[in-house]
């Protein structure tokens, strides 16, 4: 299967992808009393844009191994498939592309003078998301 080419090109970026919506004045706004726009930024590297995922046809355990390269290991059991199977998903991301991102979208707010809202998952991706939660509090 091909990979998405708009994942290619976040990943080719690195950073952050900022959606902003075209805003024509003689075309209604949804709603009128929003004078400017929401702007979603994008982080641009690695989460499902790089994952790994694949499918499994048999009961069988998942599991995700960490090898530093001091020889430790980490292992974390995932799921343990009973019954047909189902699919899986493995996904990273680095601190360095997050404070990238912590950055970009902090300098294009203060730039259109805009407030800025993380929003994540942080309640189930505790650690994933949170790390994101953390940096951008730690940053700023």
């Amino acid at each position: 299967m091909w990979k998405s080419p708009n994942g290619t090109i976040r990943n080719i970026l690195n950073g952050t992808v900022f959606r902003e919506p075209i805003i024509i004045k003689n075309i209604p706004r949804l709603i009128p009393g929003w004078k400017k726009p929401i702007i979603i930024g994008r982080h641009a590297f690695g989460d499902q844009y790089k994952a790994t995922d694949f499918t499994v046809d048999k009961p069988g355990t998942f599991e995700i191994i960490f090898k530093g390269e001091d020889g430790t290991e980490q292992r974390m059991e995932v799921y343990k498939y009973e019954g047909k199977g189902g699919v899986g998903l493995g996904m990273y991301n680095t601190d360095e592309s997050i404070e990238e991102f912590a950055h970009s979208s902090f300098k294009f707010a203060l730039s259109r003078e805009y407030p800025l809202y993380l929003t994540t998952k942080n309640t189930i991706l505790k650690k994933y998301d949170g790390r994101f939660k953390d940096t951008f509090q730690r940053i700023y």
